[in-house]
């Protein structure tokens, strides 16, 4: 009795270990870690840390804004945002719908294709929020949507992409 015992109480330890290194990686949602998202409100409480006692450092007014979460602890999200801040913010005030806030000084050529050479179709100020539509494999461009008008984008010209990213 005592080794069937050991022989259920083995095989059970061992597929517990085997389905968990088949987890996605080590996060409380099973999602990767660092990915975009986008704020999902007008009013979202910038904390210190992650939970209501935490003292709110600022408050996020922009929504669709995309952000970065680079932790998470139960059902708060550490974000690093356009300026590089970080803070904590709780989860349902996340959304994972891709945006990209243009960060380059001033204004911002939208071309009519994923070329510097080809035609301006229309000019973005610094701060605009857009929808991102895809991003092309090897291109440094993206093709972004603002409001009716949707072009292509230097990646380097607005945060809410990784330089290499897919995004289909």
């Amino acid at each position: 009795m005592k080794r069937l015992f050991m022989l259920v109480a083995g095989l059970f330890l061992l597929s517990g270990s085997v389905s968990a290194q088949n987890l996605p990686d080590d996060t409380e949602s099973g999602l990767a870690l660092p990915r975009m998202v986008s704020l999902r409100s007008n009013l979202i409480n910038a904390r210190s840390g992650p939970g209501a006692r935490y003292p709110i450092e600022w408050v996020y007014r922009q929504k669709g804004a995309p952000v970065e979460i680079i932790a998470e602890f139960e059902l708060w999200r550490k974000i690093r945002d356009w300026d590089g801040s970080e803070t904590w913010v709780h989860k349902s005030m996340l959304s994972g719908k891709r945006s990209v806030k243009m960060t380059a000084k001033g204004e911002s050529n939208i071309y009519n294709s994923q070329d510097y050479n080809s035609p301006v179709i229309a000019k973005v100020e610094d701060g605009v929020i857009g929808d991102i539509k895809k991003c092309p494999a090897g291109s440094s461009f993206c093709l972004i949507q603002f409001g009716s008008v949707e072009g292509w984008v230097p990646r380097s010209n607005f945060f809410g992409a990784y330089s290499d990213e897919v995004i289909d």
